[in-house]
């Protein structure tokens, strides 16, 4: 078993690459997809969050607002605190759970938006970093995902840098053209680089 840590930001293509090793077997483990787990209508997660925050953050159905949570837990940081005391927690039990069901010979795909802000670069056995030139990135947003312009900007400077991504990559996957040929890319290094990885550390 080896786990690889998968991260890059935000419009750089990381979807595809992670498709693409999930496609060839990875066993998957995605941290946004748990971050909305654990806040799900009826969980311990959404009532501590509502006992924290006020009924106010939840839509007509009883869901989390995103947005509503947003405009009260990042005002200061006192209550950005609050809110990672409650969420942080629960990410990392139920992490911890996925990663524990991982099948002894499996290729743990953990993906992670903020891998490299959060330090936690020296978890994994590899490291893979999807790039992009924010500009390019920039444009992919706003053409391709309808987000307003400035706001697609503020997302990608609140990000790590190239340089600080680049320091802790193992495998520095560049996304210039295509998704046909980022897949392409992302397969040969599930081939050349982690299936050897994992038979190396397995002993096979």
């Amino acid at each position: 078993m080896i786990k690889v840590g998968l991260t890059g930001g935000i419009g750089a293509g990381k979807s595809t690459v992670a498709r693409t090793f999930v496609e060839q077997g990875a066993y998957l483990v995605d941290s946004d997809a748990i971050a909305r787990e654990v806040v799900a209508p009826g969980s311990a997660g959404l009532a501590a969050l509502v006992e924290a925050f006020g009924p106010e953050i939840l839509d007509d159905h009883g869901a989390l607002d995103r947005a509503a949570l947003a405009a009260r837990a990042f005002t200061d940081a006192q209550s950005t605190q609050k809110l990672n005391a409650v969420t942080h927690p629960l990410i990392g039990a139920r992490t911890a759970e996925l990663f524990a069901a991982a099948p002894d010979d499996a290729i743990i795909l953990h993906d992670v938006p903020l891998l490299v802000e959060n330090g936690m670069a020296p978890l994994y056995d590899a490291v893979v970093v999807v790039h992009t030139d924010a500009d390019v990135r920039l444009d992919r947003l706003v053409q391709h995902r309808g987000m307003d312009r400035e706001d697609a900007r503020q997302r990608i400077d609140k990000q790590a840098t190239d340089e600080q991504r680049r320091e802790v990559a193992d495998i520095w996957l560049v996304n210039h053209g295509s998704p046909e040929e980022l897949a392409a890319e992302a397969l040969r290094v599930w081939n050349e680089e982690l299936i050897p990885l994992r038979d190396k550390k397995s002993g096979a």
